[in-house]
This record gives structure tokens, sequence and C-alpha cells, in this order.
């Protein structure tokens, strides 16, 4: 059958439905089921169902756009081959359906990539061309090889084909979802490919039916043009939620989107971290953050407006996890669920101070005690408090402060909780004139290394602190003594570092427990 060829800002619902009921996706895609959530929906008083696309043979649905994409091209581009960009669940989708097709692949990937996806790639006979440290340079690279090598260029998200593809989750969820009220279906936004065309097909057969883009407060390309009225691009996007972590949406998926969108929902880096968590607790599967989030916007939705004994449908998108990862998510958690606040707290350096200070606390748990010994007459610890309740953590700051102590909440500050609870007591006096930058970095093999030549220089670095957190970025707390005349100068070395930094000198946990 001849696809039409469509332009941006062409489509429709009924397009898009159209492609979708004529997509090859289960050639190699699977009908997912949709799993009930028992504990979930009774704390939320709705009822709460997961459309399981984790359980792809791939882990992830983008396996049903590539495979329509690749399954509708002509002879002639089935035997010169296809190309893409991807540092994840698209690459290993594109690598499965060339397999399942018989189609020679090259999959293009940032170097940062980890080799668990490599690997996996490699193994379904793709050739991967790892180049560069983003997204940005191996797609600027694939472009490059596809005109030298006359190869099918396989999008992403921004293609007809391919987010029709994805339009067939919705198809699945009206036959699999028998409601008599209101229905509202959550989904992942990255680029857009899912959302636009699960909303299409669902506001062309549906459109009573409500639907909820979720995005990452620091990767919301797609809230933010909807709100411009044009495609926005960003200049940073975090790295945590990394499946969704694009800098400009596509404008085939703009435009759908801003049309049959209903509502949005931002979320941070905790309330991701908790929807893991709920979603192993319901159904003992491990989600990759961007697989839980349009979890953790059901959950923030309905705090917000109140939304009582409805039919909610989240899509769990993928399950493409590293499982190092995971210690980043368990610390992260309970804050998430508002089931813990972490604290600085101000005591008297005297003998029995901490016992005064834990008799307040009384039968609530803590969770983690930092403190270290320093010659004054007052003491910073820093403190994690298990909270029974969402607003508990306000009572007990209230609390404290009634009875004299000075309490700074640090629940929502990320330096303290990347960083600075590794290190309290690390004071150091003689480190004058010190100003501290947090740092990303591409994650690979010597990077390191590479970071710490870029930041020799004629200025002493005071304090280093790195962890790995199992993603494509290292995040680094570096200290530099920088006298007040060198201000200008130090500003140019900054710049030449090539890395993204962020003055974090007035950070008050920083300026408790460091300085």
């Amino acid at each position: 059958m001849q696809v039409r060829e469509f332009k941006p800002g062409e489509m429709d619902a009924m397009d898009v439905l159209r492609l979708a009921l004529t997509s090859k996706v289960y050639g190699a895609a699977i009908e997912t089921p949709v799993s009930e959530t028992p504990s979930l929906s009774a704390r939320l008083g709705n009822r709460v169902l997961l459309k399981r696309e984790d359980l792809q043979p791939i882990f992830s649905f983008k396996l049903r756009g590539a495979y329509n994409k690749m399954a509708q091209l002509t002879p002639e581009e089935r035997a010169r081959g296809v190309i893409c960009a991807s540092a994840g669940n698209h690459a290993q989708g594109v690598a499965f359906a060339a397999q399942r097709l018989g189609v020679r692949s090259v999959i293009v990937m940032p170097a940062t990539t980890p080799e668990i996806k490599v690997g996996a790639c490699r193994a379904r006979g793709a050739e991967v061309v790892l180049f560069g440290d983003s997204f940005s340079d191996a797609e600027t690279h694939a472009f490059a090889l596809q005109r030298e090598r006359g190869l099918t260029f396989v999008h992403p998200y921004d293609d007809p084909l391919v987010l029709a593809g994805q339009g067939t989750v919705a198809l699945e969820v009206l036959r699999q979802v028998e409601v008599d009220g209101p229905l509202t279906v959550f989904v992942p936004v990255g680029g857009g490919g899912l959302i636009a065309g699960v909303a299409g097909v669902l506001k062309a057969l549906r459109p009573d039916v409500r639907v909820v883009g979720v995005e990452p407060e620091d990767s919301d390309a797609m809230f933010q043009s909807v709100q411009a009225g044009e495609r926005v691009r960003l200049d940073t996007v975090g790295i945590f939620v990394d499946g969704v972590a694009v800098k400009q949406v596509g404008a085939f998926t703009f435009d759908l989107t801003r049309r049959y969108v209903d509502d949005w929902v931002r979320v941070n880096t905790d309330e991701v971290c908790a929807a893991i968590k709920d979603v192993f607790d319901d159904t003992r599967a491990v989600m990759e953050p961007a697989g839980a989030l349009a979890v953790a916007g059901l959950k923030k939705y309905v705090a917000e407006r109140g939304v009582q004994g409805e039919t909610l449908v989240a899509l769990t998108c993928g399950a493409n996890v590293n499982f190092d990862r995971l210690r980043h998510v368990a610390e992260r958690a309970e804050v998430g669920e508002q089931r813990e606040a972490i604290l600085a707290v101000t005591i008297p350096e005297r003998p029995g101070a901490f016992r005064e200070f834990i008799e307040v606390v009384g039968a609530r748990a803590i969770t983690e005690f930092n403190y270290r010994f320093a010659p004054r007459s007052q003491a910073q610890i820093f403190v994690g408090v298990q909270l029974a309740r969402a607003g508990q953590r306000a009572e007990l700051v209230a609390e404290l402060v009634g009875l004299g102590y000075a309490v700074a909440d640090l629940t929502e500050d990320e330096l303290a909780k990347v960083h600075v609870r590794h290190m309290v007591g690390g004071r150091a006096p003689e480190a004058t004139d010190e100003r501290v930058y947090s740092f990303t970095f591409p994650e690979r093999p010597g990077a390191l290394l590479e970071f710490l030549t870029h930041l020799h220089g004629r200025w002493n670095i005071s304090l280093f602190h790195y962890r790995n957190h199992g993603s494509a970025h290292g995040r680094v707390l570096a200290g530099f003594q920088v006298p007040p005349g060198d201000g200008a100068a130090f500003a140019a070395f900054l710049s030449g570092v090539g890395y993204p930094a962020v003055d974090m000198t007035a950070n008050p946990a920083y300026r408790l427990f460091l300085t």
C-alpha cells in the first residue's frame, strides 16, 4: 500500500488513526497487558492501571514505531539499509526490527552509551558506530553517514509512520480497558512520538478520553513549546530521566500534541524515583526513569486536582535501566514519596545535645545522621527523618524551630542530596576565597581524567566530590581558591573548560557543612 507523504502541520487525528490501523507492528512487537495496581490504587483512591510497554521484546515501546517504519520501506530502500542515531531504546528497536526484516542497520551512539546497550545492538547484527559525547554529536554524524552511504534514516519520533506505530498502544488500551466513567491516559513525553500517536488515535475514536502529557521539570521541551506556540529549543536538559532528555521536539509531534493533548504535568527527580518504587511494589518490575515518568505524573495530577473514583492509565514505556543506577533511585524514593525530610539542624556543641535532639524527634525513625566535631559552640548535623505522611515535614520543622533549634530544610536541595550528604564535616578554614561549582561531564572510560585535565589551571582545587550514578553523565562538585582580583580570568577559564558549570557558592548546604 502506498503511504501518503505528509508535511508537518498536515496531519490530523484521523490521519494518525488510519496509519495506526494499517500499521505493521506485530511482526516484531507484542500486544502488552494492562496491569492492576492494588496498593497504588488504594492509596490514591482511583483505579490505576499500567500499560506494560516494558514487556516488549526490547523492554520498550520504541520497537513499534521502528518496525512499522522499516516494514514499509520499498525493496530498494531495504537493500540499501537503514541508519539511526540513539543512545537507548530506539537503537535497540531499529536493531531488532532490522534483524527480523533482514535489513542492514547502522546505529550511531554517543561514546557515553553504556556497554549493555551497545552490546544489545551488536548482538542483533547492527553495525554500531560510537561518536561524540552527546546525542546531538551522534545525530550529526549519523546524517553525514546517511548521505555518504545512501542509507534510510529512521527517526526516533518525528516521522508519521513511527508515531503511528506508537499509536497502536492506544488501540490496545481502548480494547483492554472497560470503563463506564471518565478515563484519563498519562503519557511520558520526550520528542513526542508516543504522545502524538496515542493522542491522535484516542481523539479520533474517543474524544472524551483525557490525555495528559508528563515531562521532567528539567527536560520539558514539549510543554514549553506548547506554551510558546512554537517549537522551543532548550539550552540544557536534565540527565536523570535520560530516555526523554530531548532539547527540541519534532515538527510532526509538536503540531499533533498541541492540538490533542488536554493537560500537562511536570515532575522532579525524587517524584520519578518514588514512582519507580511504586511500580515495583505492585508488579515487582523495575522501570527505567522514563518508564515510571507517567506514573509520577499520574500521582501528582491526582494530588493537585483531587481526582477520586476514576480510571487512570499510565504508560510504563521502558525498563532498560542500568543496575548500578538503582542505588540512586533507592536514596531518592522516600523523599519523592514525601516520606523523608532532609534537614540541617544547629545544636549546641556539648555533651548530651545529641540525646536531647533525638528526644525531640521522638518516635520518628532517623534515616540518616551525619556529624563531625568542630571547635565552636554550635554543631551542624545533617539528618534524615522518616515521615508517616505528607505534610508532616512542615510540622517537624515548626516543632524544632519552636524549641529554639535553627533548621534549614534541604529536602528539595539537589546539591545536598547528591554531594553534601557524603561530605559532612569536611570543613577547611585554610581554603580562603573558595568558590564552588557543580559540573556535569560525559561518563565514559577516561572521562574523569580528561575532566581533571581540563580543570588544571592556576587556581588551587580546594574541594572535589564525584559520584557515578550509572548514567551517561558524571556529576562533580569542585571548589577553587580564587582571589578577588581574579574574577574575570576565572570566568574565562570556566568558559574554556567546555563543561556545564553552575555556581553553588551561595548554596545553604555548602555554607552550613563545608565552610
